[in-house]
């Protein structure tokens, strides 16, 4: 309850202005439960955080667990459909992680700093498998893998972030991206068999 609480005030308030007394009534959990369970702010934004990565882990396995992919191509484009449908089920969790507020702390919290970037490895890591699988099965063009999956993640997640924040849907580029994602990674030789089909 607390951490449900207090993952919704951070991702509408942020870290700031969220304030303990506020975290109380919200999740109507007496303020002494909330520090015998969490020493200060800071210890609870870092538990969110954490719970969050390990979320993203168990989602992604269990994804890939029931999931199969003819080629680390199709694994890419479902790695970025299943992105966007944990933005939309993870909303108050993305947008606590999209908050400035967060970095912030970060610059003086270096704990929070690699909690931070552990989730945005994690994703990396996601992503560059799937390019990976993909060089070797031919699907994907030989390129720096770490580096292919850190511009991927860059489109994907700021496609994100403008959903989150309610600038412009997701959905209406979602099109768009993958066809954008398709040309960057597919080798010559299947592009070339792409159009010869056509």
């Amino acid at each position: 309850m607390i951490l449900r609480a207090a993952t919704r005030l951070f991702s509408a308030k942020g870290f700031k202005e969220t304030s303990m007394a506020e975290l109380s009534r919200m999740s109507g959990v007496a303020g002494g439960t909330i520090f015998y369970h969490f020493k200060n702010k800071e210890e609870l934004f870092l538990s969110i955080l954490e719970g969050f990565k390990s979320d993203i882990v168990e989602e992604f396995e269990r994804y890939r667990r029931e999931r199969k992919f003819d080629t680390g191509l199709d694994m890419i484009e479902g790695t970025i459909s299943f992105y966007f449908y944990l933005v939309g089920r993870m909303e108050d969790r993305f947008l606590l992680l999209h908050r400035h507020d967060a970095y912030e702390l970060a610059e003086v919290n270096p704990l929070c700093g690699e909690y931070l970037q552990s989730i945005y490895n994690c994703l990396l890591d996601i992503f560059e498998q799937a390019v990976q699988l993909g060089q070797k099965d031919g699907s994907i063009a030989d390129m720096p893998a770490r580096k292919t999956a850190m511009i991927i993640l860059c489109m994907v997640d700021g496609l994100a972030r403008f959903n989150t924040y309610k600038l412009y849907d997701a959905g209406a580029l979602y099109n768009e991206l993958m066809q954008s994602c398709r040309r960057m990674l597919q080798n010559n030789q299947t592009q070339q068999q792409e159009v010869d089909s056509c």
